[in-house]
């Protein structure tokens, strides 16, 4: 595992396919806020209510031009049906073999457990905030939106 990213580091990229098929390359939204947000299970109280919070304030994020991507160990065919039966309007990036977690340094809960941590990354590339809660499902929205919405890339 790489060394866990910090608030002011530059955001490690990666290109993935989503739950739909489209290629996801994280480079390619610099000059907008990005937010990547981990989650432990598809189908699970929890990660439900959190996938639920960010769709029903997605509108907010597009609004000041941010993308919002999630990553989970599910499967792809796990995420398609989640992403239906909740109507998610992300993209869903399955990290089955725990490389994207690996990458960025997401700490599992209690050393087995997948981690829960929320990324915002400015425009310019660098990590401004880190939201790691594993029951506070709603701090992950509300942070990363009151970070965005401050707009200060400086912090």
């Amino acid at each position: 595992m790489s060394k866990p990213l910090a608030v002011g580091d530059a955001f490690r990229d990666f290109t993935r396919t989503d739950h739909g098929g489209a290629v996801i390359n994280t480079a390619e939204h610099r000059g907008k806020w990005l937010v990547v947000f981990f989650y432990p299970k598809d189908n699970t109280p929890a990660c439900t209510a959190q996938s639920c919070a960010f769709r029903d304030l997605y509108d907010q994020f597009t609004d000041v031009g941010a993308v919002v991507i999630a990553v989970s160990s599910d499967s792809d065919e796990s995420h398609r049906a989640f992403a239906g039966k909740h109507r998610l309007p992300f993209p869903l990036i399955s990290d089955a073999d725990g490389s994207l977690r690996g990458l960025l340094g997401v700490p599992k809960k209690w050393f087995v457990l997948p981690g829960r941590v929320t990324y915002v990354v400015d425009p310019q590339g660098v990590v401004r905030h880190i939201f790691t809660a594993w029951l506070r499902v709603q701090g992950h929205i509300d942070s990363a939106l009151a970070t965005i919405k401050g707009g200060d890339s400086k912090r």
